[in-house]
């Protein structure tokens, strides 16, 4: 029997979560979701992140490509005090900004970014059309959206491997925290359903690891 979806908490607003996540080792994965992006298209001069949490991926955005700004949004304080520290310290204060917004719901404009990018929001959301919906409407016609999120696995057993395999050596929260999130990931059947649904060609999304998808698209 297929694992169902389990829903997991919204918002990773406590300290120990955001110190627990901001931890963890993703620098591998931080570069290969940047340099996929790059790759996949022309991110702009604004870019938009979606659950920006610590700003690692907007750090790595602009260490790469040297005319961008960013602007992370995320609905947990905790995560966004260390995301301003790490901004700080990398020395982005000028090309990166975060601010607390829910992505349900973003106080932008139509077509307000070149590019919308986000890594790992859509499994915390309970109703993911929303914030992709949202997404679109703030992409200019013609910009980059690129969201990469876990992939559901099949069953229980398969979940304990992936806890085993990539979070092994993280402390006993850290590998909850992991566990939790391959819960409540969406299958690719279903992310390919919802990006359907909003006008998008379900090709547009594709497994791009054992655990991850891709939705790669440009708006209409």
């Amino acid at each position: 029997m297929a694992l169902h979806r389990v829903l997991e908490t919204e918002v990773m607003d406590t300290l120990e979560e955001a110190r627990d996540y901001d931890s963890m080792d993703h620098n591998a994965v931080n570069r290969a979701f940047v340099i996929d992006m790059l790759v996949a298209g022309e991110a702009g001069v604004d870019v938009l992140d979606l659950g920006t949490g610590t700003a690692q991926i907007p750090l790595e955005l602009c260490r790469q490509l040297g005319d961008c700004r960013v602007k992370g949004v995320d609905l947990s304080m905790h995560m966004l005090d260390l995301a301003r520290i790490n901004i700080e310290q990398a020395g982005f204060t000028q090309r990166i900004s975060v601010e607390r917004v829910d992505a349900k719901r973003l106080p932008f404009d139509e077509g307000s970014f070149h590019a919308v990018m986000s890594n790992s929001i859509v499994h915390h959301i309970p109703d993911p059309m929303v914030v992709l919906a949202e997404a679109v409407r703030v992409t200019l016609t013609g910009g980059l959206l690129f969201f990469r999120d876990l992939m559901r696995p099949q069953s229980r057993k398969e979940v304990a491997r992936f806890v085993r395999l990539y979070a092994g050596n993280e402390n006993p929260r850290q590998r909850k925290m992991f566990e939790e999130s391959l819960c409540a990931a969406l299958s690719l059947v279903e992310i390919r359903m919802l990006v359907g649904s909003l006008g998008f060609a379900p090709e547009t999304v594709q497994a791009s690891s054992d655990r991850h998808w891709t939705w790669c698209a440009t708006k209409p």
